[in-house]
């Protein structure tokens, strides 16, 4: 029997929360995998052995995400495009600056928060689409974004203005690539409300620091949370789409 190609993905902090979830699921099911992450995720090496997968752990800061940029350019450049059957970036990692009013707030938090949330993810598309370009094989870029880049609220300026920004840079990269020949896909997801460490630092906040900290608070009373397993693969899901990357803002909750 002829075996089928494996897909590449390219995912950013899958060395916990959601993102191990999806590291998982992926390797689970014998595709390839590049994670980029501060820290090497030793189960992640078993998980690949008992699928089967080719797994590649590169530990970088994306607070300074240039020289993770340049090696996964240079890396997909050597790559060899018919070994795989479409080829993914999943751009997840990101990070909630501690939790307080803009003015209050400390600037290296600031900076750092925007240069992993949205300043990586637009250094790693743009080398992943410049060294996959001629690549004959669909591709695909999912940005995984959050409702706060949509409905802002008090004490989170930072966040959501990366995940502001991430929305829009791909809908614009979106219009880039719907003028080529094979152009990517590009989306940018919502993934809906999830029981990571991220909602554990909302809701453990001040209510003097955080105004909305009981409504927070009250989502994980009342079981409002998705698991990050069944996130991870509500999200992977998508990318199964056929319309993939139309509209490219989504939100997993309305499909």
């Amino acid at each position: 029997m002829r075996r089928m190609k494996p897909q590449l993905y390219i995912l950013t902090g899958g060395s916990r929360g959601m993102g191990l979830s999806m590291a998982r699921q992926i390797l689970g099911q014998g595709h390839h995998l590049v994670g980029i992450a501060r820290h090497r995720n030793a189960d992640l090496d078993a998980t690949a052995r008992e699928g089967h997968a080719t797994l590649l752990q590169w530990q970088h800061d994306l607070a300074a995400p240039q020289a993770a940029a340049q090696q996964l350019k240079d890396w997909l450049r050597a790559q060899t495009p018919g070994d795989y059957a479409r080829v993914v970036l999943i751009n997840n990692a990101g990070v909630i600056p501690p939790i307080a009013p803009l003015a209050d707030s400390d600037w290296n938090a600031i900076a750092q928060a925007l240069r992993v949330g949205l300043e990586a993810p637009m250094l790693l598309t743009a080398a992943f689409l410049q060294a996959t370009e001629a690549w004959d094989i669909p591709r695909q870029v999912l940005n995984i974004s959050s409702g706060l880049g949509r409905r802002a609220i008090a004490s989170q300026a930072t966040y959501c203005a990366a995940k502001a920004g991430m929305d829009n840079f791909s809908v614009s990269v979106a219009l880039d690539e719907a003028l080529k020949p094979n152009g990517a896909k590009i989306c940018s997801l919502a993934p809906g409300v999830i029981d990571t460490d991220m909602q554990r630092q909302l809701r453990s906040a001040s209510s003097q620091a955080f105004p909305d900290v009981q409504r927070f608070a009250q989502l994980h009373s009342s079981g409002a949370l998705t698991s990050a397993d069944e996130a991870a693969a509500r999200v992977l899901a998508w990318l199964e789409r056929a319309d993939f990357g139309n509209p490219v803002l989504a939100d997993v909750r309305n499909p």
